[in-house]
């Protein structure tokens, strides 16, 4: 684990996204509250809001960190049969929180799976990656965008 006790703590924000890719069907299911285990969103929300803060037991080597906001929002688009995922991370510390934004994206992704696999087992967990961060030695960091890339209207 590398020593970050002489680091300055700073305001540390991180933002990750990813999707899971699904029937079209199973995306409305989700959007209309059709599936038997309940409500996708809000679960895998509080799934990604109790990864974010366990990153540091989940990943060896990852600092346990005092996450101080945790935002979790969703977008379905039945045309392409996704529903993306953006998860925002923040704290004041020595070290940052790409790994608590990613670990979050992950866990509610696998949240989508778990409920809706009795409708849909050919679902594919997609493009978990870093979006953003902020603060700290390096500063900010911000993925270039490609084409046909932009924001999609959120479900929740």
């Amino acid at each position: 684990m590398v020593d970050v006790s002489g680091k300055a703590s700073t305001l540390r924000e991180a933002l990750a996204c990813g999707k899971v890719l699904m029937k079209p069907e199973t995306v409305e299911a989700v959007e209309r509250g059709g599936m038997a285990k309940g409500d996708v969103l809000a679960v895998a929300r509080v799934a990604g809001i109790m990864a974010a803060k366990k990153a540091g037991t989940l990943i060896p080597l990852c600092h346990p960190l005092e996450i101080t906001g945790v935002d979790i929002s969703f977008a379905g688009d039945r045309g392409k049969g996704e529903i993306a995922i953006q998860a925002r991370v923040r704290t004041v510390g020595k070290t940052g929180v790409e790994m608590e934004a990613l670990t979050a994206v992950s866990a509610a992704a696998l949240t989508i799976y778990d409920m809706c696999k009795s409708a849909d087992r050919g679902m594919v967990l997609s493009d978990i990656m870093l979006i953003k961060k902020s603060g700290g030695r390096t500063g900010t960091y911000v993925r270039e965008k490609k084409a046909g890339q932009g924001k999609k209207k959120g479900l929740r």
